[in-house]
């Protein structure tokens, strides 16, 4: 068959389809039989209602159905007769004019784009390193060490100071009149630890238990609350309770509590590199991956089918509602989050999917299955029981699937960095630490 397709601009096609009357009718008559024989009506027994009963109530839905299915065969095929790679559904509008004994119908739809990867001896990529110093090893020991910290409470006679959790009542007025969220009783905090803004913790630092004060505190511009962003209120404080902290001794009862089989100390600081090598390896490679990217996207010509892009963003708008129903937000699914929000993310997301498919084609990186079990077995190492964990991908053509994503994305990476003009730098661990 002959497929005429007609180019409107850019990826935008269309073609003309015909269904030939007969063919419809023939259809619907025979799918009215089959719905007949177990349709139930007042006054008849099963698979005894007349059929112009059942053609009367279903007809009309049944020959929607049908054309729907004559139209997606014939889309199919003159899809693939005209060798045309379909990008999202396409949209269907019958026309006025068709032949004797045919319905006619315009087909538009997008297609997948030509993708003109660039010259990536040409693109600059800045590769990051980043090592596991002794300091960072004491921080993480001190992180350790505050999550099992224990509270004693304080004397009449002691201030409140820095690494102390105190007990507060509090109430602020902005122009005399109480805020949203301005007013709490027996408000817990730690000092010094930046739980509350500045001046609010320096107004508490040095005030004795059973101690009220009145102090003015500027909101900054920038503030979350909105409502009081950039307006001065004045607060009273009273002091309820004042504890001070114990944080326990890094010994060979620390390092056990912590599930050190050695029970030492050299044992524990060992465990902790070892998870902070993981964990900054990790952490490069995604900020490796992203200047790759960035930079093969950069050097590719492309168009962006919009369907793709909507569809990425519909795609967004679901995992947004998921989230809000993992926290528990009422009626999550029927949130009015509209898709338009995501569309600039979609269509990033969407381009570098195309570019890297290009890529991976092109240049043979796919995953192989040596790649894919070495990097499953290195995701269970960080697992008390690796074995499991590796059976456990297995197991799953969808954990499979995501894994294989993972090595195929880690393949175009090298390949770009093998190519392209890189530029080394070794980062700070906690700038490292710090990036998102």
């Amino acid at each position: 068959m002959a497929v005429t397709v007609e180019t409107l601009e850019k990826l935008e096609r269309r073609i003309t389809l015909t269904l030939a009357a007969a063919d419809i009718n023939t259809e619907v008559e025979s799918r009215l039989k089959k719905l007949a024989r177990t349709v139930k009506a007042d006054g008849f027994r099963p698979g005894k209602v007349p059929m112009s009963f059942v053609a009367q109530r279903y007809g009309a839905q049944v020959q929607y159905e049908v054309v729907n299915d004559k139209l997606g065969e014939a889309f199919s095929v003159a899809a693939n007769e005209a060798k045309l790679r379909v990008a999202g559904m396409p949209s269907i509008a019958q026309k006025d004019t068709a032949g004797e004994g045919e319905l006619a119908f315009d087909a538009t739809f997008e297609v997948y784009p030509e993708v003109k990867l660039g010259d990536l001896g040409e693109a600059e990529v800045e590769r990051v390193a980043a090592d596991v110093t002794d300091e960072a090893i004491d921080k993480t020991v001190e992180i350790l060490r505050k999550q099992r910290r224990s509270f004693a409470q304080r004397g009449a006679a002691d201030v409140a100071a820095d690494g102390d959790r105190v007990s507060i009542d509090f109430e602020g007025k902005i122009d005399g009149e109480p805020f949203a969220g301005g007013k709490a009783d027996g408000f817990q905090f730690l000092l010094g630890e930046g739980q509350m803004l500045e001046a609010f913790e320096k107004a508490v630092r040095g005030m004795k238990a059973g101690e009220s004060k009145t102090f003015p505190l500027a909101f900054p511009a920038d503030y979350h609350g909105k409502d009081v962003a950039g307006k001065e209120a004045d607060f009273l404080v009273t002091v309820k309770k004042i504890e001070a902290q114990h944080l326990p001794d890094v010994n060979e009862a620390f390092a056990k509590a912590l599930g050190i089989k050695e029970g030492t100390v050299e044992a524990l600081r060992a465990d902790i590199k070892k998870n902070l090598e993981r964990e900054v390896k990790f952490r490069v490679l995604a900020k490796n991956k992203g200047a790759a990217m960035d930079a093969l996207v950069g050097k590719a010509e492309l168009d962006v089918p919009k369907a793709l892009i909507a569809g990425e963003a519909e795609r967004m708008v679901a995992n947004a509602r998921e989230d809000l129903k993992k926290r528990g937000i009422k009626d999550a699914d029927k949130a009015p989050i509209p898709a338009e929000l995501f569309n600039e993310q979609a269509e990033k997301r969407v381009r570098l999917g195309l570019v890297v498919a290009e890529l991976v084609r092109a240049n043979n990186l796919q995953a192989k299955p040596e790649q894919l079990q070495a990097h499953i077995e290195e995701i269970s190492q960080s697992y008390e029981k690796p074995a499991e964990v590796v059976r456990w991908y297995l197991s799953d053509r969808e954990r499979m699937a995501e894994v294989e994503a993972v090595v195929i994305e880690n393949n175009v990476t090298d390949f770009i960095l093998g190519k392209a003009k890189v530029t080394d730098k070794q980062l700070p661990f906690d700038e490292l630490m710090a990036t998102a």
